[in-house]
């Protein structure tokens, strides 16, 4: 009787036990949207061995590009929501649904955490005859479909940036498309447009060196690592209503894993964002560090999706309205 007694004394405690109490006990997939040495491929590279070594676990990276990031979140959701496989994105599932890209957004998913977010900046070229945005807005009205704009398409940064200015101020200029921010900036520096919006991180190489100029951040406040130049709001303050924004870098799992796998992942993540190294890299490109998790990054994803998303509508690049998947105009 006494050995029965123990043994269901044991039993018990195992059943009490959290079912995935030594997580991680087996390489962790983690799954990068984008291609490598690329804004997001860095970020992740740089604070996930700082997350390994607080999590005691092995994080094995790989690049799943294609769909405009669509094809990785989709890896993601198809497997199992057990923590061992993360999705390492970027700000563009939450326009996937307005855009028709996808049916599945970060709703779909629990942020582990919300690392920092890119502060959008408009650019011109240097030899460009205005230096400030009251100055490029009068010269655009002033010769109308004289100033060429650098896109990526509907959804990217630049069209967000430009249905912000175009929200407040329409400016009838003439845009022209790029694969993407850094054959842009490149055709930017080579006089083929005149004007780009980019993220800082992404510009800030060539505005040091003198290769092109920066026209505006559209922050609420001036960055550290490029102090002199002037938020948007510091000249235009009817902007204040719609910022800050930006790209973003965030860490997910599939919703339905387990609390305490979340917990583990958010705490790894949280400390790994500490990082000294970590954080002077973010500094260094002119990202603003966040490190937030679970309601706070709940928050900030549900606002950065209605806000940009409605811009989106609002500018006619949608394929479908933000109302039809119950996202709440800001």
């Amino acid at each position: 009787m006494k050995r029965s007694l123990i043994g269901a004394a044991f039993a018990l405690g195992l059943a009490a036990l959290p079912a995935f109490a030594d997580y991680p006990e087996k390489e962790i997939q983690g799954i990068i949207q984008w291609g490598a040495g690329g804004s997001t491929d860095t970020v992740m590279r740089a604070v996930t061995p700082h997350a390994e070594e607080a999590l005691g676990g092995t994080i094995v990276m790989q690049n799943v590009t294609g769909g405009v990031g669509a094809i990785a979140l989709n890896q993601v959701a198809a497997g199992d929501a057990d923590g061992y496989t993360i999705l390492f994105g970027a700000e563009n599932p939450l326009l996937y649904k307005v855009m028709q890209l996808g049916t599945k957004d970060y709703s779909d998913f629990t942020p582990i955490n919300v690392l920092a977010r890119g502060v959008p900046i408009l650019v011109a070229n240097k030899d460009a005859p205005f230096n400030t945005f009251p100055e490029m807005v009068a010269y655009i009205q002033a010769n109308p479909k004289g100033v060429k704009f650098g896109s990526t398409g509907p959804g990217g940064l630049p069209s967000v940036v430009t249905a912000m200015i175009n929200s407040k101020t329409p400016l009838d200029v003439i845009f022209v498309p790029y694969d993407g921010d850094g054959p842009a900036l490149t055709a930017l520096q080579g006089g083929a447009i005149d004007v780009m919006p980019a993220v800082l991180g992404a510009a800030i190489e060539g505005i040091k060196g003198g290769t092109m100029k920066p026209i505006a951040l559209f922050d609420t406040e001036p960055s550290p690592a490029l102090p002199d130049a002037p938020t948007i709001t510091s000249t235009n303050p009817e902007f204040a209503d719609m910022l800050p924004w930006g790209p973003f870098f965030g860490i997910f799992v599939k919703k339905g894993t387990p609390d305490d796998v979340v917990a583990k992942l958010t705490e790894a993540y949280a400390k790994g964002a500490e990082a000294e190294d970590f954080k002077a890299l973010m500094d260094g490109r002119g990202f603003k560090m966040m490190n937030i998790s679970g309601a706070d990054a709940q928050a900030f994803l549900d606002r950065w999706q209605s806000v940009t998303a409605w811009l989106v509508q609002d500018a006619g690049l949608t394929k479908a309205s933000p109302a039809d998947f119950g996202i709440p105009k800001p």
